[in-house]
């Protein structure tokens, strides 16, 4: 009798429990809403920026892999430009949104999130870690991130999507 209530109760927990490992996204923000908080209400038409074939190696170096070249959407107001990129966590994309001004990050913010793991680097005291960063001359960040136990992967990809934006923010800037 006590076996089969044991088996009966860790049943019950693993179909309880299956909805939170299967989760298949989290939403924060809406892409459109981070777009338009990002330029108080105001945001401009969305920009396409497709990169020649010549950057696909420095852009290859900052992904660290064969980063595929596309339209990549962006808006742009002035000296600021607010970029929708993403990137493989571990297994899954992570949907961020990044705010550049005059080279430098405003905001970096998990938009959604789809892995099972990391989902801590969604949280303030993980982002504004982004804040004030600019790339070197190597295409890497001047600002040292932590990174978070159990978040290695998520931290890395956040890490080089914000590379990315300030790169393709140079891009735009010294090229119209």
């Amino acid at each position: 009798m006590y076996k089969g209530y044991v088996k009966f109760l860790l049943l019950l927990v693993t179909v309880l429990l299956m909805p939170l490992t299967a989760s298949a996204k989290d939403v924060y923000q809406d892409p459109d809403t981070f777009v338009a908080e990002s330029f108080d209400d105001k945001a401009p038409k969305m920009q396409r920026y497709l990169p020649d074939e010549e950057l696909q190696k420095p852009i290859n170096k900052i992904m660290r892999h064969k980063y595929k070249l596309r339209a990549f959407p962006y808006w742009r107001k002035g000296d600021r430009t607010v970029w929708i990129l993403e990137e493989i966590g571990k297994y899954k994309p992570i949907t961020t949104g990044i705010v550049v001004k005059e080279g430098v990050i405003e905001t970096l913010k998990v938009l959604v999130y789809r892995e099972s793991h990391g989902w801590e680097v969604r949280y303030p005291s993980f982002t504004d870690q982004f804040k004030n960063a600019k790339l070197k001359n190597n295409n890497k960040l001047d600002t040292p991130i932590d990174g978070i136990s159990g978040a290695t992967l998520s931290v890395k990809a956040l890490t080089r999507l914000g590379q990315l934006a300030l790169f393709f923010h140079k891009q735009v800037m010294e090229n119209g």
